[in-house]
């Protein structure tokens, strides 16, 4: 995958925030009787989606702060992280990735993930991504405000462009759609990582 190289560290990180901001935000906003709700993931549930995220958090510390890799870590986020409490067990994964991308000199580290070695400021941006997108799956889900901030969509944009196509072999986001002709950027960045706002 093609890594930004042009962003200073301070873009990256405060974006990273406003995306953990924000998916924290709608988590909170999950009511108790929503939690088995379908999503645009069409294989997710709301609990399955949030505990995916929560996953994708756990994974920063051991990986930005300790240098594992992903062979070293295993399986060992596998399965139902969220336990009784999701709430709880989303924010307390959200504030470890935060301070582990955030310690000095984490975003010039090196880290080691499925695809091979890559830095920890593409790594981060490509989290940012991946919050920011899921947002708005976990909004539409539970009929919260499906307005993503513009200066987040504008980084997304930037950031996943050049590997979009690639994101859609890899099975991780679905196949891109065709967004209607007056689509705004928010729209087209949805339908770039398969979602059809329209559905």
């Amino acid at each position: 995958m093609t890594e930004q190289a042009d962003r200073p560290d301070t873009e990256v990180l405060d974006r990273h925030a406003a995306a953990l901001d924000l998916f924290t935000d709608r988590v909170h906003a999950v009511r108790a009787d929503q939690w088995d709700a379908p999503t645009p993931c069409t294989q997710w549930s709301v609990r399955d989606l949030v505990g995916h995220l929560t996953a994708e958090q756990l994974w920063v510390p051991p990986l930005v702060r300790d240098g594992a890799t992903t062979a070293s870590v295993g399986d060992a986020f596998d399965g139902d992280v969220l336990g009784p409490d999701p709430v709880t067990s989303w924010d307390t994964a959200a504030t470890a990735s935060r301070a582990a991308f955030r310690e000095p000199g984490a975003l010039d580290r090196t880290v080691h993930l499925s695809f091979g070695p890559t830095s920890a400021a593409f790594y981060c941006g490509q989290m940012t991504t991946d919050l920011l997108v899921h947002a708005w799956d976990l909004s539409r889900a539970i009929g919260a405000d499906e307005t993503l901030p513009a200066e987040l969509v504008d980084f997304a944009v930037r950031e996943v462009t050049p590997y979009a196509g690639e994101l859609a072999k890899s099975g991780l986001f679905a196949a891109a759609v065709e967004p209607p002709p007056d689509a705004d950027a928010q729209t087209r960045l949805l339908a770039l990582l398969g979602r059809d706002v329209r559905a």
